[in-house]
């Protein structure tokens, strides 16, 4: 599986509508073959990062890279950003979430 980690910082006139901007590439993402997930979160301590955390399977990160709502959303996005994303993108074993071996809860 491809699991990617990728980081936006927001120009401060987007921050409080990114989630707006994302959200047609996110429905779009979701609902392509080979997505496990692809979830947003917000920095604790920068408000204006957000952080998507997504995965796909082995063959299905190609396809998202080369989708057009890919495309369009890497026009959208532009304007948004203060700064290039950051990413951390690996293929690594396995095909989901596993549980937390140091916590178990019940």
């Amino acid at each position: 599986m491809y699991f990617i980690v990728v980081k936006f910082e927001t120009r401060p006139e987007w921050t409080d509508r990114w989630l707006d901007l994302v959200e047609d590439f996110t429905t779009a993402t979701r609902q392509e073959p080979g997505n496990l997930w692809f979830e947003w979160s917000r920095s604790v301590e920068d408000p204006r990062t957000f952080v998507l955390v997504e995965a796909f399977t082995d063959d299905g990160a190609g396809p998202h890279v080369s989708s057009p709502h890919f495309a369009q959303a890497m026009q959208d996005l532009q304007p948004a950003l203060a700064s290039t994303p950051r990413i951390v993108s690996r293929q690594v074993e396995g095909s989901g979430w596993d549980t937390m071996g140091e916590l178990q809860v019940g």
